[in-house]
């Protein structure tokens, strides 16, 4: 037996918490953008993957036109800083909903550090930052899907195992559902298998 859930027998809000408790864990895009009047707003975004590899290209989906997607419409640029473990209360501080003036990096006591290729600022806090500017934004149902290209990625020495980032020292957040987040936890690895091996496994 299963419990069952309709879209079409609960509320828009009730089957979004059930959808967020589902899809679990989900990275977070801590998105910096600077609007076109200069104030520079930094918010988590829950709803975020790679879109391509060729060109380079993120995705994160704000479920509301907020200043985020404001700002990346006016600008056409942002960046995406990594959301680490040791930033849980500043990174749940800037998902508070300042007005447009107010900037979240002064709000939450965070660091600008210059970006390279784009105008907003990096979190200064933050080991990873990947520039974008924006590919393109498609409306879908009661949110947005934002997809950047990646220009220029900037990442933290200390967190690098050789050229590649290394998961463990990244220490990665994520969100799950209602009020939860979740720390990386242990690392399964295991080697995909081709098919030409598949009958010797």
């Amino acid at each position: 037996m299963r419990a069952d859930f309709s879209p079409k027998d609960m509320s828009s809000r009730d089957f979004y918490k059930f959808l967020t408790s589902v899809v679990i864990p989900r990275p977070i895009a801590w998105v910096s953008s600077t609007s076109a009047g200069g104030v520079d707003n930094l918010a988590p975004h829950s709803f975020f993957t790679v879109a391509s590899t060729k060109p380079p290209i993120v995705q994160f989906t704000p479920t509301a036109r907020k200043d985020t997607l404001n700002n990346v419409e006016a600008t056409g640029e942002f960046v995406v800083n990594f959301a680490a473990e040791d930033l849980f209360t500043k990174i749940n501080d800037t998902g508070t909903n300042f007005p447009p003036g107010i900037s979240e990096f002064d709000a939450a006591g965070l660091t600008r550090e210059p970006s390279l290729a784009v105008r907003p600022p990096r979190v200064a806090e933050s080991p990873v930052a990947l520039e974008c500017r924006l590919h393109q934004v498609i409306p879908v149902g009661n949110s947005f899907l934002v997809l950047g290209e990646v220009v220029h990625a900037a990442v933290r020495p200390d967190v690098l195992d050789g050229t590649h980032p290394d998961a463990r020292r990244l220490k990665p957040l994520a969100r799950m559902g209602r009020n939860e987040w979740s720390r990386l936890g242990e690392i399964l690895e295991i080697a995909r298998i081709p098919y030409s091996e598949w009958d010797n496994r």
